[in-house]
């Protein structure tokens, strides 16, 4: 005897889950269509509404499978994430959220969600753009740069060479902090993906009389990850210390390529320098601006890059400047990340309360301000410390 074909244990399992989700139509014994009006010559009306009910569970499992599959396969989904929650209707509850949530990380732990073995790459560019707006503070001019830079990067069709970002401003003013929201965004596994590297210079490169096999082993890694993945994020911390043979041996992975050398599985690349050279370059040219009377708002790229390129080619303190990387125009964007003032350091403090689900009172939040440093000593303007050390300074008003 011929047999359909047997559903899948994790399908059965899905739909089940599904149909148990609290306030899907049918659940509560109160849904669905009733009958009030007895002898009115309708057979059943009590399996008339389970027939309803059933109906419309059986619309929202079709819907939730719709979006799970949107999860998992992205490049077969033919509607957006955030549409197909909205036709749920009651707009994607926590407990429907969590149960897709566990069900997506469940069956991708175990096997890849699709051909090329990358369907972990997300490009949540929704997600980045609430994040860069409501999460980074004080960073109008980065966070505008970045969303436009890196999108239309990853949306072209074929790129002849990497997206290389450099990052310049303060300790504290937001790099590393847009560098993770960057992987967290384009990749469902953050900074932990296998697509993602994140290089230290004074830690994963520390003596320069090893150079010769740190050259060896960073463009292996660089290169073994390309292989292994279609979209790439390189990022390089403490990027003004890099050692000057390392910076030379970074220059091919960074320039365009002939056609003939592209390589299918690795069409997309994007490398992340940050650094504090040139922050003093950067809190001059906002201060006189500010005084001037411009709004912080108002400050534009082309106010503050040309001199903040010109710095990092002059200075001395660093091989970076003149590195082929600076030299033949490797870098598409050098990105200022501008000094933070008091009412950013508010806004960091609350995030800090609001991440460890604590309360807190607007005379916190100015006593947590007020216990940061400023400068300069006559206006008292910026942040020296930026919103560093912000989360540890939040202990001191706990119960």
């Amino acid at each position: 005897m011929l047999r359909g074909p047997r559903r899948p244990l994790w399908l059965c399992l899905c739909l089940l889950l599904l149909l148990l989700l609290p306030g899907a139509p049918g659940h509560r014994g109160d849904a669905g269509p009733r009958n009030k009006k007895a002898g009115s010559g309708r057979p059943w009306p009590a399996f008339q509404g389970l027939q309803e009910r059933l109906r419309a569970a059986g619309a929202l499992s079709r819907r939730y499978w719709a979006l799970f599959s949107c999860r998992v396969w992205p490049e077969n989904c033919e509607e957006d994430e955030e549409a197909l929650a909205g036709t749920l209707g009651w707009g994607l509850p926590l407990l429907g959220q969590q149960y897709l949530d566990i069900l997506t990380t469940w069956y991708c732990s175990f096997q890849d969600c699709c051909d090329s073995g990358d369907c972990r790459i997300s490009n949540n560019f929704t997600g980045l753009k609430s994040d860069l707006s409501v999460r980074l503070h004080g960073q109008h001019l980065a966070g505008e740069l970045i969303l436009r830079t890196v999108r239309g990067y990853l949306e072209l069709p074929r790129p002849d060479k990497a997206l290389v970002l450099s990052f310049h401003g303060w300790s504290g003013t937001g790099k590393n902090f847009v560098a993770r929201m960057l992987a967290e965004n384009l990749y469902r596994d953050g900074l932990r993906s296998d697509c993602v590297k994140v290089f230290i210079a004074t830690f994963h490169f520390p003596h320069p009389k090893f150079v010769d096999l740190y050259k060896e082993r960073l463009t292996g890694q660089i290169r073994e990850t390309q292989e292994r993945c279609r979209q790439t994020l390189f990022i390089f911390d403490e990027a003004e210390k890099l050692h000057p043979e390392l910076l030379e041996a970074l220059g091919p992975h960074l320039g365009r390529q002939a056609p003939e050398n592209y390589k299918a599985q690795s069409l997309r690349t994007i490398f992340l320098f940050l650094s504090n050279l040139g922050s003093n370059i950067i809190n001059e040219e906002v201060l006189n601006l500010l005084k001037a009377g411009w709004l912080r708002e108002e400050i534009t790229l082309e106010h503050l890059e040309p001199r903040l390129q010109a710095q990092i080619v002059k200075s001395t303190d660093s091989a970076f400047g003149h590195s082929c990387l600076v030299k033949e125009n490797l870098i598409d964007f050098f990105v200022p990340f501008l000094p933070l003032e008091y009412r950013h350091v508010r806004l960091c403090a609350r995030d800090a309360f609001l991440s460890q689900e604590l309360l807190y009172t607007e005379e916190a939040l100015d006593e947590i301000a007020k216990m940061m440093v400023y400068v300069p000593k006559e206006e008292q303007l910026f942040s020296s410390q930026g919103c560093k050390s912000i989360s540890q300074r939040i202990n001191y008003f706990l119960p």
